[in-house]
């Protein structure tokens, strides 16, 4: 059967700056208030710039903040704009733009919404990577360091954004330590809606804020790409008619090239990632991508990590004769909660079975985003959501 219908193929990671709506205007941003710019930056590119978002002359709630490059809204950058936040419930109405600034969110209950018509119109990017030298001489960021973006409030919601990372090797043979993360989230309810995820390895770090916490993610018509383990962590994370593009690689010789999963689900944890009608293609030659191998990090020796993969179409880029492979031989990927259910596509051919453990029919009837996600269900709250016109699930 035909791939399902899903979000056009997004620019490639490298190609995303020249390809966004606003990218020539705003690539050198500050903080700087509205007032301060000069007027033919006020006047800008774009007569609405915030779309039927309102305005801060007429907000869409009395909690909606405005970002706007050209100084037509509250600020001029995303961070300020976060760090002024002094209550819950924060909606953020940021306007097309390239966005060059790591950002936290602490709070609860914030919302960011893309002003853009697409997600690529509006775009947050750094360039940080595990390995990069600290200004202070303290050190390296490390991988959670990375993140361009880091959610740990609770309630987190983004809809239309795109959350980048554009470190690349090649322009640093001299660092080892090549993860480099796009967004980290922690914050358990966090939901994610016609978003964009762009980097190489460590890409989306879907986790959350302890080992004992079991945190909750959304993800729903989005599209991620990277190389290494782009997709990783311990979060309980759902994937509804997501897009996955595996990159190719100049760089390596020989497959692997990478992997799309990486989970390190905790053994108490019972629900990992779950991929649902989605997609995932590539650049790279045909069975040079694993589906996915299990993260046991040395701060966790017991995880167990957990994937199902079902209703999704998997390119030729999947190795199908063998998808799954060890991180480290002391934590074999036979050992772990990886399963598929009804997979189409030439990387989901089953050539070898012991390579492809499949749900049985009684285990697929909880393999849903329900079960995953208990009591919370942002599908039914996209549907009413005053942003979310056109986004919800069926």
């Amino acid at each position: 059967m035909p791939p399902p219908a899903l979000p056009r193929r997004a620019l490639s990671r490298r190609g995303f700056l020249t390809g966004t709506a606003a990218a020539g205007a705003a690539l050198a941003l500050t903080a700087t208030p509205a007032r301060a710019l000069p007027a033919a930056a006020r006047r800008g590119p774009r007569a609405r710039p915030f779309g039927r978002y309102g305005s801060p002359a007429a907000r869409l709630t009395p909690a909606t903040v405005y970002v706007d490059p050209y100084g037509r809204g509250d600020f001029t950058a995303v961070r300020p704009a976060v760090d002024a936040a002094t209550a819950t419930g924060q909606i953020l109405v940021i306007a097309p733009g390239v966005y060059r600034e790591t950002v936290t969110v602490t709070a609860a209950g914030t919302t960011w919404i893309g002003a853009g018509d697409d997600p690529r119109d509006v775009v947050i990017v750094y360039d940080n990577a595990n390995g990069t030298p600290k200004p202070d001489g303290s050190g390296t960021y490390g991988t959670s360091g990375s993140a361009t973006t880091l959610i740990r409030g609770d309630a987190f919601t983004a809809v239309g954004v795109t959350f980048a990372n554009d470190w690349l090797r090649a322009d640093h043979p001299e660092i080892t330590g090549t993860q480099a993360v796009a967004i980290k989230v922690q914050g358990d309810r966090a939901a994610f809606h016609r978003c964009r995820f762009l980097g190489h390895q460590d890409t989306l770090y879907a986790d959350s804020s302890a080992l004992t916490v079991f945190a909750r993610q959304y993800y729903a018509d989005c599209y991620a790409e990277g190389d290494v383990d782009f997709v990783f962590g311990r979060a309980t994370a759902v994937f509804e008619r997501c897009h996955f593009h595996t990159l190719n690689r100049t760089d390596l010789a020989s497959a692997p090239y990478g992997f799309v999963f990486a989970p390190s689900t905790a053994v108490a944890n019972p629900y990992g990632y779950l991929v649902t009608h989605g997609r995932i293609t590539g650049d790279a030659p045909d069975a040079f991508y694993k589906l996915a191998r299990p993260w046991v990090p040395s701060s966790d020796t017991t995880a167990r990590p957990m994937l199902t993969v079902r209703d999704t179409w998997l390119g030729p880029g999947i190795d199908a004769a063998a998808p799954y492979t060890n991180m480290s031989d002391a934590y074999p990927w036979q050992s772990m909660r990886f399963a598929e259910h009804r997979d189409t596509g030439p990387g989901a051919r089953v050539t070898v079975p012991a390579n492809r453990p499949q749900l049985a029919r009684a285990q697929a009837e909880s393999a849903t985003r329900a079960v995953y996600l208990g009591d919370w269900a942002p599908w039914a709250e996209a549907r009413t959501a005053p942003w979310a016109r056109g986004v919800g699930g069926r």
